[in-house]
């Protein structure tokens, strides 16, 4: 089963993200920082990470780059999603596989997951 992290420090849509990916057929784990998500994904390494730039601790620019510095992580494809324009955050870091621009449409996100990932 494929397994996906779900970032983000407002955790009810980290909770209901997660949910949605489940009846979809993957293993959703949810973290509501950068740390600790960089926690969970060394235990789990996740397929996919959707991660929130906005967050308290540890950013999700800040959190990508380290997954994209360590080697085990070199399969798993990141999603960012901020309520900023795309060019403001490539300015930043452009090491992510897609993004989208707050708020988006859940078949958005499925169709980004699906054709990463696949089922």
């Amino acid at each position: 089963m494929k397994t996906i992290l779900v970032v983000d420090d407002e955790l009810g849509s980290a909770e209901v993200l997660s949910l949605i990916l489940e009846e979809e057929g993957y293993k959703a784990f949810c973290a509501v920082n950068g740390r600790q998500a960089l926690v969970q994904a060394r235990d789990v390494v996740p397929d996919l990470v959707i991660v929130d730039y906005m967050m308290p601790l540890m950013n999700g620019t800040e959190l990508s780059r380290e997954l994209r510095a360590d080697p085990k992580f070199v399969n798993t494809k990141i999603v960012l999603n901020s309520g900023l324009p795309e060019a403001a955050i490539r300015e930043q870091f452009d090491g992510y596989d897609a993004f989208l621009r707050k708020p988006f449409k859940v078949e958005a996100l499925l169709d980004i997951v699906q054709r990463f990932i696949g089922r």
